[in-house]
């Protein structure tokens, strides 16, 4: 038998298991549903491509195979927190599912707030679906498994905060030119605080002397909105081997210099004041940007480079109905002072955010089997790859390998290798079960120093010793 006929021969077996492998996975969801007809699910997320994702694509793929109808409310970040914290409060049981950001986890754990899925599904044989499987997830679900290793969350999204620059502007002779008599240096992506801050200067220089609307840098630095806050602690110190927000959990939750910590360290002060500055030569519209606002910046073509979330980064590069810069985006990783690649290979440190979240189920869910169905049903790794060239996110080991991702990996100027390959180099949010109240206390000050009302370094000072009062009120210091 020839090679060809051979092939095809083993391309129809292929195809044939395929189609009865998807026969069975109908067949099970049809059943499944049975039990739960007239039953309407209803989850909570933010409005990101991701969650719209599970809204106009999955919800109604799961109604059509089971008959359970999903209504998946899409809001801002800080109202779907406030909602879902709130329903779980009183036990209203109004949301059957939520959306467990990476960094709020730990909380939601500690007050004991989700169902535990894996000893659900164990309780529960026959709603297991055959295509569901734990061990198909990528390690970013162990962000979401309880200190019983189990479960307690289906991870929907998982990317990192990258460096993207317009590949236009960067390969564009007159700019390499003019940047290269500026500085001394052939213009590449930053690899260096000194070489983004040069670039950035040099494009918002270059945007004034041509007439354009063009800045050398994004900035995500809303004056009164977390996004700010975060974009510093996540994104902005780690590069400058500021790691944790800056606090000791070894050393009694230290904060301080004086105590141990790293809050107000020479370090920290010197990342803030290069964010202020790339903030100060960034459009006008940074001040009241959250990442929402950064992306649709970037995408507008306003800003030569940025640091983004990549969950933005398809939109960005492919859409032409959204962004100006399609065919023109490339990705790197932040740049980085001295020592923080090797402490971030070494696992002492990391280079940058890794974002992402899941869907739990709350203990208050009046409809907890149904909704245990939905969570299998997006977590199995066939609805995988749509999602990834959708909403540039992997949860499942295997999407990497699928050839539409491997085409989008292509458009994005290799997101997804960086994702794959060098992600272990980015961490999600420290472990903290006082994540948001240490936030909601130390953001105010922080505020403050984005406008003006308190130099930077006496402002770390400040929060730094407001983080240790709060972590002592909360008995966490002792």
């Amino acid at each position: 038998m020839s090679f060809a006929v051979r092939l095809g021969v083993s391309a129809l077996a292929l195809s044939v298991a395929a189609g009865s492998a998807f026969a069975q996975d109908d067949e099970f969801w049809a059943k499944a549903g049975e039990q739960f007809q007239g039953v309407t699910l209803r989850g909570v997320t933010e409005a990101t491509p991701p969650s719209n994702y599970i809204s106009d694509v999955l919800a109604p793929e799961f109604e059509e195979k089971t008959g359970i109808r999903v209504e998946i409310e899409t809001t801002s970040w800080d109202q779907m927190y406030d909602k879902a914290i709130k329903d779980m409060e009183a036990g209203t049981g109004i949301y059957d599912m939520v959306y467990i950001e990476q960094d709020i986890v730990y909380a939601y754990l500690a007050r004991d707030f989700l169902v535990n899925v894996t000893q659900a599904l164990e309780e529960n044989p026959d709603l297991k679906a055959p295509s569901f499987d734990e061990a198909d997830f990528t390690t970013f679900a162990d962000y979401f498994r309880g200190d019983d290793g189990d479960l307690y969350g289906i991870p929907m999204e998982a990317f990192i905060k990258i460096y993207l620059y317009r590949t236009d502007l960067f390969s564009d002779p007159e700019v390499q030119a003019a940047y290269k008599e500026k500085t001394g240096k052939d213009l590449a992506p930053a690899t260096t605080h000194e070489d983004y801050q040069a670039i950035a200067e040099f494009f918002t220089q270059w945007g004034e002397d041509h007439d354009m609307d063009l800045w050398g840098t994004t900035a995500q630095a809303h004056t009164g909105h977390p996004a700010s806050w975060y974009e510093y602690v996540e994104s902005v110190a780690p590069t400058f081997g500021v790691y944790g927000w800056g606090i000791d959990p070894d050393n009694n939750y230290a904060a301080t210099v004086e105590n141990g910590g790293a809050m107000n360290s020479d370090a920290a002060k010197a990342a803030l004041k290069w964010w202020l500055h790339m903030r100060d030569i960034a459009p006008p519209e940074s001040v009241q940007s959250t990442w929402t606002e950064v992306a649709t910046t970037f995408a507008a073509g306003r800003a030569a480079q940025g640091l983004v979330y990549g969950e933005n980064a398809a939109w960005i590069a492919s859409d032409d109905t959204k962004s100006r810069v399609v065919g023109n985006v490339g990705v790197a990783l932040p740049p980085l002072q001295d020592g923080v690649m090797e402490a971030a290979e070494s696992g002492e440190g990391y280079i940058g955010y890794y974002d992402g979240g899941a869907f739990g189920l709350p203990v208050t869910s009046k409809n907890r089997d149904a909704a245990l169905l939905f969570l299998q049903y997006i977590g199995q790794e066939s609805v995988q790859p749509g999602w990834a060239v959708a909403a540039p996110r992997i949860t499942h080991t295997a999407t990497y390998d699928d050839a539409g991702v491997q085409d989008m990996n292509t458009e994005l100027g290799g997101y997804y290798d960086m994702l794959k390959d060098q992600g272990r180099l980015f961490a999600g949010a420290p472990a903290y079960p006082f994540h948001a109240q240490l936030r909601e206390a130390v953001a105010p000050i922080f505020y403050e120093i984005l406008t003006g009302s308190i130099e930077p370094d006496a402002g770390l000072d400040q929060m730094a010793e407001k983080a240790e009062q709060e972590l002592t009120d909360l008995g966490y210091r002792q």
